[in-house]
């Protein structure tokens, strides 16, 4: 059973869940990371690339996108600033990745801006990813390569 939390209760709830999520995910801890998730939920990428889905929903489906993530990333997420909200369920943040792309060894640093609502649990129920797809397709991209905005890569599923 759900009891109903005051506001800056289930904002402080919101918030913990995505600064985990961060955690989780820098860590390689996919498993873990599934446990914040609804059963149902949805994680978008509004602006990721050709060979990317823009759209995951379910946690089977969540586990397959995510599964290779720490084998394509090593990142650390830093400079986490949350932005007020009404809705105490819905979380606004920037932070930064900072790190190495795994298959070539470049560096990865990428500003990021994600968009999340919560459950009365704490559960993510939508979660959307902003972050620009150039900077990781050049990260991916070999040394050897000139990068190409038309030249899909694979991380995630």
């Amino acid at each position: 059973m759900t009891l109903k939390k005051d506001d800056n209760t289930r904002r402080a709830a919101a918030r913990h869940t995505l600064t985990e999520h961060l955690r989780l995910t820098a860590a390689g801890h996919v498993d873990e990371w599934l446990k914040l998730f609804a059963s149902d939920a949805v994680l978008e990428f509004p602006y990721a690339p050709a060979g990317v889905p823009k759209r995951v929903t379910g946690r089977d489906a969540l586990f397959a996108h995510m599964s290779n993530f720490p084998k394509t990333f090593d990142v650390e997420f830093v400079d986490l600033v949350f932005h007020e909200t009404v809705d105490p369920n819905l979380v606004i943040a920037e932070f930064r990745s900072t790190g190495t792309a795994l298959p070539t060894g470049k560096p990865y640093e990428q500003t990021c801006i994600s968009v999340v609502r919560t459950d009365d649990d704490a559960l993510i129920t939508h979660y959307w990813d902003y972050w620009n797809p150039l900077v990781a397709i050049e990260a991916l991209t070999s040394h050897d390569v000139q990068a190409d905005p038309d030249h899909s890569v694979t991380f995630g599923s």
